[in-house]
């Protein structure tokens, strides 16, 4: 129950209780973690629930001076009490307004369309990139030229995005299981030529 409440948050932006739908504010995000897979109690998502997240970004462990900062006594919690909003729930939808108008010239498209096609033809992938991969890299790379201050999407743009959109979606076979995700699109990224 607790995986389809999940997908119906991410896909149908609502949640349902005692048969009663309720919409979710606008916007909103689902943020999860994720432990390693061999550990006891870990079961990985599947296909469905995955393919509905943006995007899977490792953070790794924190440099020196933060832990430093943790084994001094610094609390998250007290943080947390004293953060304050950097932009308000309506500047985000206007910031998403403006980059869903950043341009995706048609070689970039083709180029994209490439990069997809590759994952469901190549023979390393038990399955390819989903349409909803395909948006997820467009609306990324968007977002990636509107941050770096361009009104369209360069190939660099495409490539930046590309490990964190596609790589936990893509699943391989089992004798490349030890391979990361940055690994897996890095393959697909030096296979597929920029137009």
């Amino acid at each position: 129950k607790a995986q389809s409440a999940l997908l119906e948050a991410m896909q149908e932006q609502q949640v349902t209780v005692d048969g009663v739908p309720h919409a979710l504010p606008q916007p909103f995000f689902v943020v999860a973690t994720q432990n390693p897979a061999d550990q006891i109690g870990t079961f990985e998502l599947p296909e469905s629930q995955l393919d509905r997240f943006l995007m899977c970004i490792e953070l790794g462990y924190p440099d020196a001076a933060s832990e430093r900062a943790l084994l001094d006594g610094l609390r998250p919690a007290n943080q947390l009490a004293e953060m304050r909003p950097r932009l308000l729930p309506e500047q985000i939808l206007v910031l998403q307004d403006m980059i869903s108008a950043v341009k995706l010239a048609p070689a970039l498209l083709d180029y994209l369309q490439a990069l997809v096609q590759h994952t469901r033809d190549a023979s390393e992938f038990t399955a390819g990139l989903s349409p909803r991969a395909s948006i997820a890299l467009s609306n990324a790379a968007r977002a990636f030229a509107f941050l770096q201050g361009r009104n369209a999407v360069y190939p660099d743009d495409l490539q930046a995005v590309f490990p964190a959109v596609a790589g936990h979606r893509l699943r391989v076979i089992n004798e490349l299981k030890h391979e990361s995700a940055s690994a897996r699109a890095a393959h697909v990224l030096n296979a597929v030529a920029i137009p």
